[in-house]
């Protein structure tokens, strides 16, 4: 691997999942993607093809989202990315209407991501992983300084090279299991949900359980109840049961894209108050539909005379153990801590996501990266992190920016706006800094 003649991009993103799809959208339609544009761009993702959350399109499952809150309607409603728009090509818009319903099927807003992001393919390396990224040698002030990024290919073909003016990092959020537990082919994380059942044979799946109080892990007790009639299903829970997700409209403001500026510029009053109040939106709670379900599965069993559908609550996980071809599962209960095992063919950590942590990627530039007095990174109101005066390239983050820019920062509810606000920063910023360069070359300043 050389620097010879490397790949030289505007935009490089990191990861290729809905934002940084809706950020090459963004570009797209700006007229600012292509060479003839003066803005060139790039996106690598670790992933074989593009997916999103692939293990978690269970059957029926619907969003929790209009679909007007695509990648692009929110920022450009004309635009020939949006879900109608797929709907149209796909010949069920009126279908879709008769539905009545502004909330599509995870299945079929899959298909949407996947149909806007084969019209944009060609900007996109998969099976591509960035490996680190460095600051390039700088030729002078009147030359663009670019960041140098290794970027491995996940088949193990030879490490490319190429250089971005900025870079756009939208990994993803990381699967969070039980402290101590490790995922293995009978302890599943929610994440790996679908490909890890469909291994099993069903016959072998007498008795299972899934720990969690949130959506996923609602949905998939529900999804193991139906699936497997023969099965007993187990949801253990530190509640009484599942809390209700509040989507009325005032609580809903909260995901508005002026909720941001409200947000960043607020105090530290006015942040904390926000996750006091509006958390139970997004954490931890479950859609009423959901909840309502499995309530009626449970009573109808009692009036069938049969014990299928099990909700242990006010319960934790305090270990699990193999004990040859079993799972032991050590329960904790109650307000004494009352410890029991119980007996699973499968367990399902439906425990959530860590936020998304770019330090390890951004190492050798962490010198340069300002952080707050909580060391966490200082962010820009438009997704950049805040940098020291002699890195003049853009390092922007889509995730890991709660802190910040709150509840919505890594969310689909914003990913339109939020991924536009980049693109112009991008722009902006690009303009400037060529407009400088112009300055210094005319007055001999850095040249070579």
């Amino acid at each position: 691997m050389t620097d010879r003649a490397p790949e030289i991009y505007d935009v490089v993103g990191i990861g290729f999942g809905p934002s940084n799809l809706a950020l090459a959208i963004a570009l797209e339609e700006r007229g600012l993607a292509g060479p003839q544009s003066g803005i060139s761009s790039h996106f690598f993702e670790r992933q074989p093809r593009f997916g999103w959350h692939r293990n978690m399109l269970l059957p029926s499952t619907t969003m929790q989202i209009s679909f007007l809150k695509d990648l692009v309607t929110f920022r450009n409603p004309t635009s020939r990315f949006s879900f109608v728009s797929f709907l149209h090509a796909s010949g069920r818009l009126a279908r879709f209407v008769n539905n009545q319903d502004f909330f599509p099927t995870r299945q079929e807003f899959h298909q949407y991501l996947e149909w806007a992001q084969a019209q944009v393919a060609g900007r996109v390396s998969y099976g591509s992983q960035v490996t680190s990224i460095q600051r390039a040698p700088h030729a002078g002030a009147a030359a663009p300084e670019h960041l140098r990024l290794t970027v491995a290919d996940v088949t193990g073909q030879p490490a490319r090279v190429v250089r971005a003016r900025n870079v756009v990092i939208s990994t993803g959020l990381s699967p969070r299991m039980l402290d101590g537990i490790e995922s293995d082919d009978r302890v599943w994380h929610s994440s790996e949900f679908l490909h890890k059942f469909h291994r099993m044979d069903p016959r072998g799946l007498r008795r299972v359980a899934v720990v969690g109080a949130g959506q996923s892990a609602a949905e998939i007790t529900r999804f193991l109840y139906d699936k497997l009639p023969h099965a007993e299903v187990s949801a253990i829970l530190p509640s009484y049961g599942y809390s209700v997700a509040d989507d009325t409209p005032f609580a809903n403001q909260i995901f508005d894209p002026a909720a941001v500026d409200h947000y960043y510029f607020g105090s530290a009053e006015t942040r904390e108050a926000f996750w006091r109040y509006h958390s139970n939106t997004n954490y931890s709670v479950v859609d009423d539909e959901v909840i309502r379900d499995l309530y009626r599965r449970t009573y109808d069993d009692e009036v069938h005379g049969v014990e299928r559908l099990h909700f242990v609550n006010l319960t934790r996980v305090a270990g699990v153990r193999r004990a040859g071809a079993e799972t032991r599962v050590t329960l904790r209960s109650g307000p004494d801590g009352e410890e029991r095992e119980l007996e699973v063919d499968a367990l399902v950590c439906a425990t959530g996501y860590s936020s998304m942590e770019p330090t390890t990627l951004l190492r050798d530039l962490e010198r340069h990266c300002l952080r707050d007095e909580a060391g966490r990174y200082r962010m820009q109101r438009d997704y950049r992190i805040a940098t020291a005066p002699e890195l003049a390239c853009g390092v922007y983050l889509q995730g890991g920016t709660e802190h910040t820019h709150g509840l919505s920062s890594s969310l689909l509810s914003n990913v339109a706006v939020r991924s536009g606000e980049i693109a112009d920063s991008i722009v902006a910023r690009g303009l400037e800094q060529d407009a400088q360069r112009t300055l210094l070359s005319e007055a001999g300043v850095g040249i070579s």
